[in-house]
């Protein structure tokens, strides 16, 4: 069993308030699995900044996987990449609270990730269109450093900034053992270790997860059910299959799957971030050596990707569907919206309007929002903002379009305007969906999204 396997989570929010190597306090903790936890925290500067920092536990590296010295020497390594679609890794180094030692990591505090969208509802061909292309240019460019990425799956993926981003803490070099596993690795990781094959096959693994809101579960190295590639729509469904291929040297490579989506894989220069400020940019060194984590507990809602992406994709997935069925399908609705970036600012609340309300099979009508009330936020709260802070608040509707139950989905980095979120939400008013004619109850995520000088709440009925 390992270390943290035998430490309770209540524990581990204790240490909230305590200090690595001291410089980097644990504000709150974002959660972890049997090897790690994650902390919000901050880097000191002339204008600190939020960022996660990651914990690994020592007895991790004393399996002979690998060594901390080689950890924080990768860790080093891939502080360096340049990509735009990279979480950007800071400082590292070697701790210890309470006579647990531990290895840290500190890096980009995402605001989202994927992984938690997907026990509500799979995402949509659209949302797939965007969040594919610049997390397979981020994995192309990793393999022409020379790295493997080796953790791909949704909960990897994050959102920076509204900026899609996927984690790079657990890279390595091809060969190496992974001494974390998952249901999203190819089924010769384990035997074979790290490789370019490997990270095509989770890449394939994830289109299917995402669409399907199920990995594939290879089975004695036969592949992918064919009853679940059915269930997606080209061209998701050929590059699922090329991805998902038991031989490793038929599966390609991530510019093969690019080219697919008919994009290049462009160069480091094109993709690397802008300059940022002297406290932004500081190398990795160690200290005493001297010398994100994916951040558990976000909100996944929000995939973004360039207008041009999009449309390149709609008609990709319009010219297969004409292709392939006759009479024409009909138009394909997303199953949800993501989040457009963030308007100008305004002073006042905005809704992103609910779909309308349009008959579906066996007679559904979806509900939608006939009176929403906004956060009481105080004005002074409000300043404190930098970036934006997101909530995400789950409602039970009834048949007569009033909320009988509202939870926290997702809380962000702040209980005062979680709290002021779910008491907002209590007083929404809705007209009921209807079943067969019949007003029945529903369920809704709203989404609230607080800025510097603004507030927009993003509607969205996820049952029936």
């Amino acid at each position: 069993m390992s270390l943290l396997a035998s430490i309770p989570s209540e524990f581990l929010k204790t240490w909230e308030g305590r200090v690595v190597d001291g410089q980097f306090p644990l504000q709150k903790w974002l959660g972890g699995s049997e090897h790690s936890v994650v902390f919000l925290t901050e880097r000191s500067g002339k204008v600190p900044a939020k960022a996660a920092i990651k914990l690994i536990w020592a007895e991790n590296f004393t399996s002979g996987h690998l060594n901390e010295d080689a950890q924080l020497s990768r860790w080093r390594e891939t502080a360096k990449l340049p990509h735009a679609h990279l979480i950007r890794l800071f400082e590292s180094g070697r701790g210890a609270i309470d006579n647990q030692r531990f290895l840290y990591v500190v890096m980009e505090y995402a605001e989202e990730d994927l992984g938690q969208i997907l026990p509500g509802r799979p995402l949509s061909l659209e949302e797939v269109a965007g969040m594919l292309p610049p997390t397979a240019q981020a994995v192309a460019f990793l393999h022409q450093a020379g790295f493997v990425h080796g953790r791909i799956k949704p909960s990897n993926v994050m959102a920076v900034n509204d900026e899609l981003k996927i984690s790079i803490d657990g890279s390595g070099k091809p060969g190496e053992r992974p001494w974390v596993k998952g249901s999203y690795d190819a089924p010769e990781l384990a035997s074979q270790g790290l490789s370019p094959a490997a990270d095509v096959w989770s890449l394939g693994a994830m289109v299917v997860g995402v669409l399907t809101q199920q990995p594939p579960q290879d089975r004695a190295g036969q592949g992918i059910a064919p009853a679940v590639l059915e269930r997606i729509q080209e061209p998701f469904r050929s590059i699922a299959q090329q991805c998902l291929r038991a031989r490793t040297e038929q599966r390609g490579t991530v510019d093969d799957i690019l080219g697919k989506l008919n994009i290049s894989s462009p160069s480091s220069d094109a993709l690397a971030p802008k300059p940022k400020g002297p406290d932004e940019t500081r190398t990795t060194e160690t200290r005493s050596e001297r010398s994100t984590l994916q951040p558990g507990i976000f909100r996944p809602w929000i995939i973004l990707a360039t207008m041009a992406v999009v449309l390149i994709m709609g008609f990709l997935i319009f010219h297969h569907s004409a292709v392939q069925q006759t009479p024409p399908p009909q138009e394909v609705h997303s199953s949800g919206t993501p989040t457009p970036p963030s308007p100008p600012s305004t002073s006042q609340p905005n809704a992103a309007p609910t779909e309308n309300a349009t008959p579906a099979q066996g007679g559904t009508v979806a509900g939608t929002v006939r009176d929403q009330a906004p956060a009481a936020i105080s004005r002074g709260a409000q300043k404190t903002i930098h970036g934006h802070i997101k909530v995400a608040i789950r409602l039970l509707v009834d048949a007569s379009g009033n909320v009988s139950q509202a939870t926290i989905s997702s809380e962000g980095p702040s209980r005062y305007f979680a709290s002021k979120a779910l008491a907002a939400a209590r007083l929404w008013k809705f007209d009921p969906a209807k079943v067969d004619g019949q007003p029945t109850s529903s369920e809704w995520i709203v989404r609230f999204q607080f800025g510097r000088d603004s507030q927009q709440v993003f509607p969205t009925e996820t049952k029936p």
